[in-house]
Order: C-alpha cells, then sequence, then structure tokens
C-alpha cells in the first residue's frame, strides 16, 4: 500500500476534524462533546467503538483481515482553560482553547483511522485507536490503563506523537524528533508549610520569621540540582507560587510555597523529592520554627523503547526524507502522561514540528495565540500508518 496516495485522500477530512474539534474545547476528563464527535466519526467508519472510559475516553478497533499481533494508537483530546486569541476563523468562544495541539493529534488519529479501516485487508493483526482524556489535568492515560485499554485484545506495542512548537529552530519546520530512550521528564509537585511565629516587624526577635526561612530555602533547594546530582543528569526545581503574609509589618505565621520537579531519570526524581523534604526539615528546624511537606509523583518519565524505536525510524524513512528525521539525546523537561503506556508496553512517541505563526510571530504551546500548521498534519498521519503497518505485518 502507498501510505502518501492514501493519506493525501484523507487530508481534508484531517483538517475538517481539525478545525471541527478546535471550536469545541473542553478541559479536564469530561468532554462530551469532543468524545462524542470522535466515537461519531469512527462509527461512520464502521469501527468497533467503546465509550466513557476514564469518564470521557473513547477506544476504536479495527481487527484485520489476518491474525496477529496489536498496536495502540493513542491521541490526547482535551483542551485548556485559556481565552483564544488567534482571530481564526475557527477560533474556540467557549473560554477554553486547543492551546497543545491536542485537536490536531486528535484529527490524525481519526485520517489514520479512516485509511486503516478502509484498508484491512493490508493489515495482520488489530489496531487500537486510544482517544484519551486530561492529558493536561489530572492525567487520562492512567485510569485508561486501569480499566483495561491495554487488553481484550492485549496491546504489543504503543504509537503516538505531539505536534506543534516544539523546536526553536525554524529551519526544522516539517521535521520529526525522536529518542532511542528518554525523551521527556516526569511532571511532579510539591508543596512546603515552613512555619514560624508571628510577631510585630518591628519585635523580630520575639518571634519566629517563616519569610527568612522561605529565602534561605529557596536558595539552597537549588543546590540540590547544582551540588548533588551529576552534570550530565537533568533535573529541574522552580518554586512557581509563595504566599504568606497580609501586612507589610507584620511577620506572618507560616509561608507557604509550591512547585514543580522535572527529572528524566527514577533515581534522580526519588533524590530530589526526598531531599526537598529534608532540605525543609532542617532550615526550619534550624531557624526554630517546624514545616509540613507534601510530594506528588505526577507522570512518571517517558522512555521510548530503543528496538521499536530504531524499526519506527525505519518506516519513516519511506515517508519523509531522511534529513527531516531528528535523532534527539537531549530530553524535553516538560511532562507526558503517554508516559504510563510506554511503562506498560514498547512503543514511542515523537514530535512533529508544525508551528504557524500568528501576526508574525510562532507562539510557544499554552499560549492564547497559538496555532499549527495543518499542511503538515497529513505528514503525521503517513508517520503513524507507516509505522503501524510496518509493526504488524513484519
Amino acid at each position: 500500500m502507498n501510505v502518501w496516495e492514501k493519506v493525501k485522500e484523507v487530508e481534508d477530512y484531517i483538517i475538517k476534524c481539525r478545525r471541527d474539534l478546535h471550536q469545541i474545547p473542553e478541559v479536564g476528563l469530561d468532554l462530551p462533546k469532543t468524545s462524542a464527535y470522535v466515537a461519531n466519526e469512527l462509527k461512520k467508519m464502521g469501527i468497533e467503538v467503546k465509550e466513557k472510559v476514564a469518564v470521557s475516553g473513547v477506544v476504536g478497533l479495527i481487527k484485520g483481515n489476518n491474525e496477529g499481533k496489536t498496536i495502540a494508537l493513542r491521541a490526547d483530546m482535551d483542551a485548556l482553560p485559556i481565552k483564544e486569541e488567534t482571530n481564526l476563523p475557527f477560533a474556540s468562544k467557549n473560554g477554553n482553547m486547543h492551546a497543545c495541539a491536542h485537536d490536531a493529534h486528535t484529527a490524525i488519529l481519526l485520517g489514520v483511522a479512516k485509511v486503516l479501516s478502509e484498508n484491512r485487508d493490508k493489515i495482520n493483526g488489530n489496531v487500537k485507536l486510544i482517544f484519551q482524556p486530561a492529558e493536561e489535568d489530572p492525567g487520562g492515560a492512567k485510569p485508561m490503563i486501569e480499566e483495561g485499554v491495554l487488553e481484550n485484545p492485549k496491546v504489543d506495542a504503543v504509537l503516538g506523537l505531539h505536534a506543534g512548537n516544539l523546536t526553536e529552530d525554524k529551519e526544522l519546520k516539517g521535521s520529526i524528533m525522536v529518542s532511542y530512550g528518554n525523551l521527556m521528564a516526569c511532571l511532579d509537585s510539591f508543596k512546603v508549610k515552613l512555619i514560624g511565629k508571628g510577631c510585630h516587624g518591628a519585635y523580630p526577635n520575639t518571634g519566629v520569621d517563616p519569610v527568612v526561612m522561605a529565602g534561605k530555602f529557596l536558595s539552597t533547594i537549588q543546590t540540590i540540582i547544582s551540588r548533588e546530582i551529576a552534570a550530565t543528569d537533568h533535573g529541574v526545581i522552580t518554586v512557581g507560587k509563595i504566599n504568606g503574609g497580609q501586612a507589610y509589618n507584620i511577620i506572618p505565621e507560616y509561608v507557604e510555597l509550591e512547585g514543580t520537579v522535572r527529572a528524566t531519570d527514577q533515581k534522580v526524581r526519588e533524590y530530589v523529592a526526598k531531599r526537598i523534604g529534608e532540605v525543609a526539615k532542617g532550615i526550619s528546624e534550624t531557624m526554630r520554627g517546624s514545616y509540613e511537606y507534601d510530594y506528588t509523583f505526577g507522570y512518571p518519565p517517558l522512555v521510548n523503547d530503543e528496538e521499536f524505536t530504531k524499526a519506527f525510524i525505519e518506516s519513516a524513512k519511506k515517508v519523509i526524507p531522511e534529513e527531516d528525521i531528528i535523532i534527539t539525546n537531549k530530553p524535553v523537561m516538560g511532562g507526558e502522561d503517554m508516559a504510563y503506556f510506554l511503562e506498560k508496553v514498547p512503543g514511542t512517541f515523537f514530535f512533529l514540528n508544525n508551528p504557524k505563526a500568528v501576526d508574525g510571530k510562532c507562539y510557544p504551546h499554552h499560549n492564547p495565540k497559538f496555532d499549527i500548521d495543518e499542511s503538515l498534519l497529513a505528514r503525521g498521519a503517513a508517520l503513524i500508518i507507516q509505522g503501524a503497518l510496518d509493526f504488524l505485518n513484519k
């Protein structure tokens, strides 16, 4: 089967789906309009559909004409609570926005479904289509797995992509980026409450100052990254929220801090989590105070399977120029709950670079002016189809 010929036949359909979905963005696990749209499209293709998996996930199953393995193809469907400022003719008007290309991921997978459902005779085995809610928050992959999405039939491999503005090098537009191993970091969060004793700011000796504690805490936790983990490892600690005090001349009872940790290695992740708590304990107790600490292990590091990725790259060479395939050994510090699927079965997650300028500038993900180049969505579909067919038919 000439994959590009088949994909070009559905290119307009992919773009239509993306624009339809772009106008009805929904947030979190409950995506009634989005999941209904997806399920309806799959049913029109004659695909077996299971709905309401992990609240609003949709799973389609394409059975090939011959027995064989099963590959899962995953797309996330949720949007963000961002008011759109692109001025696109199909822009969202409901206060949410597809500012992270999930509308494109879903549309691409619908295009893939259309091609594969019409060519079952070319498939040995099964293709499981996973349309997932809540990638942004609180996470839809894990509950879908817990509800059995990787079973009946048992999934042997998984493939997915992320589109958008993924590199600052605009010469790489149209390229894909993939790693033989770790591609993305974990997505963890923490809360620290440094507790002192409130008093008047003119008489600090009568109290215990948690603001000073917070200053020492902020500078000290950065030395965990700079002085306690190897320079060749990847780690980030960012405090994004601090709250303490109500008056300029009063030392408060406590200061609360919230932040995120990103690491690409599980041992580094666990070490950083432990050390943040130890720093909070040491500083607060040294300064005659106390502390509370809560660490949330979120999405794990995203790690591609080396052997599957090697095979995927060979498949990619059949549909795009080899120079457009970028192998990276520098993980992205963002997180993705596709990592949960890759923990369970071998597979690959790759980036498709297709940013589009709005008002003369390409904006990053999660920006109200973020947009994508729709002319490259067909490339994403071709890569997934070729990779899936080669895996099933080899």
